[in-house]
């Protein structure tokens, strides 16, 4: 028979109080037991006294009987001194998993899909702020060339003459334009 030194769970929902009980190993957790050599409250601070309480005599003496404790009695008893406990050491154990890094490699590469679109507007929005400020240039220097263009036209043609003749030279090409068209058959 494999005895085991180990916690066996007591308390109320959500507020768990434990027995350190010497059982067999393949009796169930909160199951049948052989003897009952300390307890562990987890509700108390960590340094309280009463947070692990043990039966140092009993103990040693399962322990020479071949009784082996689980890691968290083995750790227990290390502090006490009744135990030589090292850590355990699973590298494997703190890795994520296969979905955990696809999920990680999707958030990274949307990460950088969104950083790249960032830098693809910013850099968009700063070419039209340069063409708008371009095309505003060329229309200030359109307008004062216009401007300065129509002072230069006022000057040089005198202002009863000029309108008077357009005036008349249009009127007989719009009636030119009339007689030219097909008449409709009606």
């Amino acid at each position: 028979m494999a005895l085991k030194l180990r916690l066996a769970r007591h308390g109320a929902k959500k507020r768990p109080y434990y027995r350190i009980v010497v059982a067999d190993s393949r009796s169930p957790r909160d199951g049948r037991f052989i003897e009952i050599v300390g307890r562990y409250n987890p509700m108390l601070p960590k340094d309280s006294e009463d947070r692990v309480a043990l039966d140092v005599e009993r103990i040693q003496e399962w322990l020479g009987k071949g009784a082996r404790p689980t890691d968290r009695v083995a750790r227990f008893l290390g502090a006490a001194g009744l135990w030589d406990f090292k850590n355990g050491n699973n590298p494997e154990k703190g890795k994520p998993g296969a979905k955990a890094l696809e999920r990680i490699e999707e958030k990274k590469d949307k990460a950088e899909a969104r950083a790249e679109a960032e830098k693809e507007a910013k850099e968009a929005a700063a070419e039209a702020k340069k063409a708008a400020a371009e095309a505003a240039k060329e229309e200030a220097a359109a307008a004062k060339a216009a401007e300065a263009e129509a002072k230069a036209e006022a000057k040089a043609a005198p202002a009863d003459d000029a309108p008077a003749e357009d005036a008349k030279a249009e009127e007989p090409k719009a009636e030119d334009a009339k007689a030219d068209e097909p008449k409709a058959e009606e």
